[in-house]
């Protein structure tokens, strides 16, 4: 039995990329799944493939991270009535704009900032105290290896990664004492919708970043996230990286 069976797991960010592949992975490990994004026609198609395939029904929220009080709302509806998570993986983030800092954009700014780290913020106040009074819970922050080294042009991307590195330190230290966990998992180079944000559709220039060489999946951070969460409950991984073979750092990158 998967140490994740039957245990009720809230994904943010589920209708793509790192958050999609979670859903699935967590679907096959037997958690019971609640799903938030945006996008709430590919959240829906999604959930009606994992019930298809394991038989147990997916809820499903269009919910922005931005917004605090929508954000809010649906934590408190899901507390009321006893669904409190035991997961909670707060995917949903991005990268907006791959500029100078004296040429960025303010507005890719906010967008990072608000999604990145409010949302972050939002979504785990609204349900880490009812996770402390269920006695368990185990919270994984989807991190970045832009978090640990910053880039040219990567300015206000990476500095919402520091921030959620410091965060993932700072709730581990404040909820000590408690059994809940906190984890980060802080890819490197990994081919989702991620560059084709960053660049604003710009198909071209996002397919340049992966040429030559093979990138992280995102059922690879999947599974990184699938072992963290299936660890016994007195292991808690703090922060994990990973990296396609390829890469070393940011900068060490083999294109062949």
């Amino acid at each position: 039995m998967s140490a994740l069976d039957g245990k009720r797991a809230l994904i943010t960010g589920a209708s793509a990329g790192i958050g999609e592949a979670c859903a699935r992975r967590l679907a096959a490990d037997g958690a019971q799944l609640v799903l938030w994004a945006r996008r709430i026609e590919r959240l829906a198609r999604l959930a009606d493939d994992l019930e298809r395939e394991h038989g147990r029904a997916v809820h499903v929220a269009q919910v922005d991270v931005r917004e605090r009080a929508a954000v809010t709302a649906l934590a408190n509806a899901l507390i009321e009535v006893g669904d409190v998570p035991d997961v909670l993986i707060n995917n949903a983030g991005l990268a907006a704009g791959f500029d100078f800092f004296q040429e960025g954009d303010p507005t890719d700014w906010e967008r990072m900032i608000d999604t990145n780290v409010k949302g972050l913020l939002w979504v785990t106040r609204a349900l880490l105290p009812a996770m402390i009074e269920n006695g368990r819970g185990h919270i994984v922050n989807i991190g970045s290896t832009a978090g640990h080294l910053t880039y040219p042009r990567g300015n206000v991307y990476a500095a919402t990664k520091f921030a959620v590195r410091a965060l993932t330190e700072g709730i581990n230290l404040d909820v000590a004492g408690t059994p809940i966990r906190v984890s980060s998992v802080d890819p490197g180079m990994v081919e989702t919708e991620f560059s084709l944000v960053r660049f604003h559709g710009d198909e071209a220039r996002a397919k340049k970043v992966y040429d030559g060489l093979r990138p992280l999946s995102a059922d690879d951070v999947a599974d990184a996230v699938g072992w963290v969460l299936s660890r016994p409950d007195h292991v808690n991984i703090v922060d994990m990286v990973l990296m396609p073979t390829a890469q070393r750092n940011v900068y060490v990158i083999d294109r062949g």
